[in-house]
């Protein structure tokens, strides 16, 4: 079972497809990179509540990995941020953060065709 993001639209070309496991990876360094830690969140095993957190990677972070989307506007909401952090991770020397930068820049070219189209991210 894996995690599919892809725009609502009918260009299936412009997905990104990854592990359920390697996603967990990928959101807990997002969340790292913003000062918390993912696995203290209300829905990832903790008690800590999603309004006590301030980041615009929040959309991303609190969703589901296998259904329901994202809106064009969260998607333009998260791109600075997700831009900010992959570039940060890609003058990291580690092959460890040079995989994470590239699959984050898999998911922002996503997430551009969806705020360019005006469709929403879908999660499936």
């Amino acid at each position: 079972m894996g995690v599919i993001l892809t725009p609502a639209n009918d260009d299936v070309t412009s997905n990104v497809s990854w592990s359920c496991t390697w996603f967990g990876h990928f959101r807990r360094a997002l969340a790292t990179a913003e000062g918390f830690d993912l696995d203290s969140m209300v829905g990832f095993g903790g008690d800590r509540s999603w309004d006590t957190v301030e980041t615009s990677l929040a959309s991303l972070l609190d969703h589901p990995d296998d259904s329901g989307d994202l809106t064009a506007a969260e998607c333009a909401q998260v791109l600075p941020r997700l831009s900010e952090i992959v570039s940060s991770w890609r003058t990291r020397p580690s092959e460890h953060w040079q995989a994470y930068a590239e699959r984050g820049q898999d998911l922002i070219e996503v997430l551009q065709v969806c705020v360019r189209q005006d469709v929403s991210l879908i999660f499936c």
